[in-house]
């Protein structure tokens, strides 16, 4: 704990820093939603009318900054992405202390975290026993119905992640920051920052082994920022896209096509949502959710398969999308994901039979879906809920057994130990259009860490991906083993599937024995030998009576849930 920071909340460490003199500038999403109806709270339970009223008279500046529709766009369209589309990205970006100088740099953050309730958690991710200590004012469970403190846990455990960055890609995203307030808010208000003492510029270039390359990559429009060519004709010497007279920046989409397609080994992807290509699904090919990232995953492997190469895949997502499972967003979500996951599975099935290997190797050898959760045995002196939920409920189910669901909501992915992009979207259309939600991302690497003839990649991002598997698997079952040096080998494909599979045994008993013997469980989908998915009778989520396998909700527009 920084000294002083105890009892501290965000907001006033905001206000305290605004008092002190410094510029704080704050744009939040405008969810049009937010109405009376809904307690102001809105579709997305944001708080942004609550969060705008808490700065109002006060000396920090606090933007509510609505999802604008192109000009070009239809009276309807301009109502339709007001209404289902957000800003989305979560950035910080301030001036810190050059260490050991009396100067001062931009450090800019970017990654996957909100800046709100609920998301603070720690590689344990405990259920119960921080309720009456670290949780008593931060209690948060969006997974069943009627949750709070009163009746208990489990709370909702969260995975995330963000990133640091300095030197002149933070000067980046300051940039995103300034295009964005000078388009919805008031430019009169920001700094510049030539004009800061003691403030050096970016530095352009950096020796040593440690040293990275960093690259900012966005999802936006020329709705929602300054700075694109009026003439969209201009667009493509940019690397921007156009469609009509709207400008449209959808880096972060080619990003992944690019270090997929780079890939040599391995893929290990971490994402609240994975789900698109619908193009190549089997059916519902007319939802528009038209992103190419899963189809290009599958043509890797594909690729890999017909050169008699080693690939692997690991992706992590939540066991279901936050909200009510069996509610018809999440089990819109799902069927997606299915969508998805069928159309993956299929074409490795089909490579593996062409050629000639569907005896030695399965299609999960290549590609696999995990989720995470916990399960945790009851402490003497534990917090006591003062009331209990309904008999029967999901909520009472998962509290009476001591588990739930670690909810996922980093969005990154890692390529041959050597790459990462790491920021604010999602694999689903919405966060890959460019014209839907707003994103940012960095895709970043060590060029003295690249893999090479004889030497592997071992720098920091190596170093990154092994402590997430060491916090969702390896701490309890047998540390860090040499197969995980090699995650493109069938050795570690299979391990890795095989703990995932005890933990999830331990998961599903009935009775709760020990605390879960790590994090780590294969997402309860059976993937047969020639590379079809189980069909037929559904299974429900644990404690629930949602369906796994989700289902097509036709009152539900798929521009929404895709």
């Amino acid at each position: 704990m920084i000294p002083g920071a105890e009892g501290v909340t965000l907001g006033e460490l905001l206000k305290k820093k605004a008092d002190q003199g410094v510029r704080v500038l704050v744009l939040i999403w405008e969810d049009r939603t937010a109405v009376e109806l809904l307690r102001n709270q809105g579709l997305m339970q944001t708080h942004c009318d609550e969060t705008f009223e808490y700065f109002k008279g006060t000396n920090v500046y606090c933007f509510q900054c609505p999802r604008n529709a192109h000009r070009s766009l239809s009276a309807f369209q301009t109502v339709e992405i007001a209404a289902e589309f957000t800003h989305h990205q979560k950035t910080v970006c301030l001036d810190a202390r050059i260490h050991g100088s009396e100067n001062r740099e931009v450090v800019s953050f970017v990654g996957g975290i909100d800046l709100c309730d609920g998301r603070y958690d720690n590689e344990i991710h405990p259920l119960f026993s921080t309720l009456d200590t670290v949780c008593r004012d931060d209690f948060h469970q969006n997974n069943y119905k009627d949750t709070d403190l009163r009746h208990g846990g489990p709370r909702e455990p969260w995975h995330d992640a963000h990133s640091k960055i300095q030197g002149s890609a933070a000067y980046d995203v300051v940039t995103n920051f300034t295009q964005r307030w000078t388009k919805q808010a008031d430019p009169t208000l920001l700094l510049n920052l030539e004009d800061l003492p003691g403030l050096l510029p970016p530095a352009t270039h950096f020796e040593g082994p440690e040293t990275w390359n960093v690259q900012i990559f966005r999802s936006i429009d020329d709705a929602s920022v300054i700075g694109f060519p009026a003439n969209p004709s201009e667009a493509p010497e940019l690397g921007l896209i156009t469609i009509k007279d709207q400008v449209i920046d959808k880096s972060i989409q080619c990003a992944y096509i690019e270090a997929i397609r780079r890939a040599k080994d391995f893929i290990y992807i971490q994402n609240q949502y994975f789900f698109g290509s619908c193009a190549s699904w089997d059916r519902d090919q007319d939802c528009e959710c038209l992103h190419l990232i899963p189809i290009e995953i599958a043509l890797k492997v594909v690729s890999k398969i017909r050169a008699r190469e080693r690939f692997a895949v690991y992706v992590l997502t939540p066991m279901w999308p936050e909200g009510i499972p069996e509610g018809d967003t999440v089990q819109a979500i799902l069927h997606w994901f299915r969508n998805t996951a069928r159309m993956m599975y299929k074409m490795i099935g089909e490579a593996l039979r062409e050629e000639g290997l569907d005896q030695e190797y399965r299609p999960t050898d290549y590609l696999n879906f995990f989720c995470v959760g916990n399960r945790e045995v009851k402490l003497p002196g534990e917090y006591e809920p003062p009331e209990r939920p309904e008999e029967g409920t999901d909520y009472w189910n998962a509290q009476i057994h001591r588990r739930t669901m670690i909810y996922v909501h980093a969005k990154l992915m890692i390529v041959d130990d050597e790459y990462i992009i790491i920021g604010s979207a999602n694999l689903n259309q919405r966060s890959m259009d460019g014209a839907r939600d707003t994103e940012i991302a960095q895709g970043c690497y060590q060029p003295e860490h690249i893999n090479q003839q004889g030497r592997q990649a071992r720098g920091e991002i190596f170093g990154y991906r092994m402590s997430l598997w060491y916090e969702h698997f390896a701490n309890k079952n047998g540390g860090l083993r040499r197969e995980y040096l090699h995650p493109e080998s069938v050795e570690c494909v299979r391990m890795v599937r095989r703990i995932s599979e005890k933990i999830w045994e331990s998961f599903v008993r009935e009775e709760t024995v020990e605390d879960l013997p790590g994090h780590l469980l294969p997402f309860p989908m059976e993937v047969l030998e020639d590379g079809s998915l189980q069909e037929g009778e559904d299974i429900v989520f644990p404690d629930t009576k949602a369906s796994v396998q989700g289902h097509k909700i036709d009152v539900l527009p798929p521009i929404l849930t895709t």
